[in-house]
């Protein structure tokens, strides 16, 4: 059976993945999904405090053709 990065059989994966899953997934800090999600900007809801990414949505938002968010700087 085919395996994730992490090692996870690919049909283990869960449809809904959270904050850790993503930012795992995408390779960016937690922080930094975190501000992402809350500017509407990767979709997600929240659900009580946590936040929750449906995977399929991911996908076809990953597909979708556009300019990437730029890196804010401080």
């Amino acid at each position: 059976m085919p395996r994730t990065r992490l090692g996870k059989p690919v049909a283990a994966r869960s449809a809904v993945m959270t904050i850790d899953d993503l930012a795992a997934h995408l390779q960016v800090s937690k922080s930094s999904l975190y501000k992402l999600a809350q500017d509407g900007k990767v979709p997600g809801q929240k659900v009580g405090k946590h936040w929750r990414f449906r995977r399929q949505t991911i996908d076809n938002w990953l597909s979708q053709d556009r300019p990437a968010p730029r890196a804010r700087r401080h």
